[in-house]
């Protein structure tokens, strides 16, 4: 299959590239830059030039292809509802270039993003699905929230959780994520939710431990009145039982039953413990 992934060089996306052409898929992937098409030549992928906003590009990428992954999300340059809006534009865009084709769309769920899921599950004679993945996908690279806590951790001289620390963050590794995005393109039925969860839920006393550990710091409780001083825009996540929000058992279960995906690489505190302190 002709896969057009866009974020095809980021943390993600360079894994599920690696995973398409490892089951024997042609990629094609979206880059803005020379730095991103070096790493798609590398990675044995082709080189689409463009950009999120770019709708022409966009639109040229997904008729071309016989599936598209959409991971690419502008987190780094615009505020959050600007970022949706072009999301949106994006998805609508590929969207209408796959329609009446019966070929895969994939895309990523993000906070506030309904609209873009609405619209992709509108599509006409389209096989959409949507992947929402874990809040911490792990592996060694990782710039996500994990490596934020660490620093916030230094910075502050104390590891913290709030409470007793028992609300619970969902994860999944970033191998397993990426063959979770393969397996949807190739098999996913039209209108599917399909759940990128590995841990189900690790304590976040659990982190704030090994955290402490490695950096030779206190490990410390502190109250939700403190939580947004001590975490920053960190806090409202650090102090959320995000297990509990996504329902992480049954969305695993339902994932696991309709692909037969097995999240089969270490689990976040072992990878933690692995890969996340070795600078």
């Amino acid at each position: 299959m002709r896969v057009f992934v866009t974020g095809a060089t980021g943390f993600i996306g360079t894994a599920v590239v690696r995973e398409l052409i490892g089951a024997g898929h042609q990629v094609v992937g979206l880059t803005r830059s020379d730095n991103g098409a070096a790493i798609l030549k590398e990675a044995g992928a082709e080189v689409h030039h463009g950009a999120l906003d770019d709708l022409d590009s966009l639109r040229s990428g997904a008729a071309a292809a016989d599936g598209v992954i959409h991971l690419a999300f502008q987190h780094d340059r615009l505020d959050f509802a600007t970022a949706g809006q072009m999301d949106l534009r994006a998805v609508e865009t590929m969207g209408a270039a796959l329609e009446g084709t019966g070929k895969p769309f994939v895309i990523t769920a993000h906070l506030h993003g309904e609209a873009s899921e609405n619209a992709a599950f509108a599509l006409a004679g389209v096989r959409s699905s949507v992947v929402t993945l874990s809040p911490s996908v792990h592996d060694k690279g990782d710039k996500g929230f994990v490596p934020m806590l660490i620093n916030i951790a230094r910075t502050k001289g104390v590891s913290a959780y709030i409470g007793d620390g028992s609300n619970r963050w969902p994860a999944v590794h970033r191998l397993d994520a990426a063959r979770l995005f393969r397996l949807t393109l190739e098999a996913a039925p039209a209108g599917s939710r399909l759940y990128g969860i590995g841990d189900e839920g690790v304590p976040f006393r659990n982190i704030a431990s090994v955290i402490g550990r490695h950096l030779n710091l206190p490990v410390v409780s502190i109250s939700h009145e403190e939580a947004d001083a001590h975490f920053g825009f960190l806090g409202a996540l650090a102090a959320s039982d995000l297990s509990a929000r996504l329902d992480t058992q049954k969305s695993s279960a339902q994932t696991r039953e309709l692909l037969g995906w097995r999240p089969v690489h270490p689990a976040l505190i072992q990878d933690i413990e692995e890969h996340y302190f070795n600078n």
